[in-house]
């Protein structure tokens, strides 16, 4: 039985094969892009809001910032602050496909600076910065002393904080206290120079004073206090008399209030009176019908506060007529007269 053969083999030609090159087998070579996929999505960080502005901690509190991003397919997210590497042994970093998460679970001063936020996508990059402050109390002022003490003021000096804090000063707060109650006022808060003049201090007591230093974070823990104390004392007053003329009171007699004429019934007592104005005191001297009475039991005469009485006991008719008043001083003389008319009963 005849073998089919091939028109080669039957003429019977020699079949070649040439060895391909392991160039040849493997093929033309593809570039290191061609091997990348596709970018679906350009890397792009949405930072919040709150974060594009310094994120102020405190000492000892817990910093989580959530930071979301996007990029397809998945891109790389990495951290660094001021440029260099974080302390992995500090600094907790997780990173998901769509955000990440920087971590500190107690923030120390140390870790305030700028972080970089960076998300790679083959050679698409996209970066964000936060700036993160980490704050604690001042420290207390340095150098209160007492400079002057005039009337009821008290003028007050300080320097600085050594240590602020890690931020700015807000000012200071100036406290008083007196000696009796030991008790602290405030008097200026949020001052913000270094020297301050404290007033309406009371007579008689004595002050110290105290300097607190505020941030954010509050007053200092701790205030000096003056060493001296402010005594508030009473101004010695010294009381000059002004020189005055001295007035001359003296005056000659003269009746303010005449003697009045006047009629009574025989039996009935009698008064007669008037009023004279005289410095000195003038003497005062009665008579009827121009006799002196003085000394007589039948009358009796008062003077007082330059009210003149005279008393005519149970007149009869004929202790009628003139009566008269005289008033003599250094400075001269007066008088007045009345008619003094008894009458019997009827």
């Amino acid at each position: 039985m005849e073998s089919a053969t091939t028109p080669e083999v039957a003429l019977g030609s020699k079949l070649k094969v040439e060895e391909a090159s392991p160039a040849d087998a493997e093929g033309p070579r593809a570039s290191p892009r061609q091997l990348l996929p596709p970018v679906e999505e350009h890397p792009k960080i949405w930072l919040p809001r709150a974060l594009k502005q310094t994120y102020i901690r405190k000492v000892g509190d817990t910093i989580n910032l959530l930071i979301p991003f996007q990029g397809k397919p998945k891109a790389r997210a990495t951290w660094t602050r001021d440029g260099c590497a974080l302390d992995a042994s500090h600094v907790s970093v997780r990173s998901g496909e769509q955000d990440s998460i920087l971590f500190i679970r107690e923030a120390q001063r140390a870790d305030s600076g700028r972080y970089q936020l960076s998300v790679q996508l083959g050679g698409l990059e996209a970066t964000a910065a936060i700036d993160i402050l980490v704050i604690e109390r001042p420290g207390p002022p340095q150098n209160v002393k007492l400079v002057d003490v005039w009337g009821s003021n008290a003028t007050l000096e300080w320097t600085a904080p050594q240590d602020t804090g890690n931020t700015v000063l807000l000012g200071y707060t100036v406290q008083k206290a007196d000696t009796k109650s030991g008790l602290w006022f405030t008097v200026l808060e949020r001052y913000h120079r270094t020297s301050c003049v404290v007033s309406d201090l009371i007579v008689g007591n004595s002050y110290a004073f105290r300097v607190f230093a505020e941030n954010q974070c509050g007053l200092s823990e701790t205030a000096p206090v003056t060493v001296d104390l402010a005594h508030i004392q009473k101004a010695a007053s010294i009381y000059k008399a002004k020189g005055f003329a001295q007035r001359d009171f003296s005056e000659a007699p003269k009746f303010t209030q005449p003697l009045v004429d006047c009629t009574t019934i025989t039996g009935y007592d009698t008064q007669l009176f008037c009023c004279v104005r005289a410095s000195p005191k003038p003497k005062i001297v009665w008579l009827k019908n121009k006799m002196v009475i003085q000394g007589n039991p039948k009358y009796r005469a008062l003077s007082h506060l330059g009210i003149c009485s005279l008393e005519i006991r149970k007149p009869s008719p004929f202790d009628g007529g003139i009566y008269t008043c005289k008033a003599i001083n250094a400075l001269g003389e007066a008088s007045v007269d009345c008619r003094v008319d008894v009458k019997a009963p009827y």
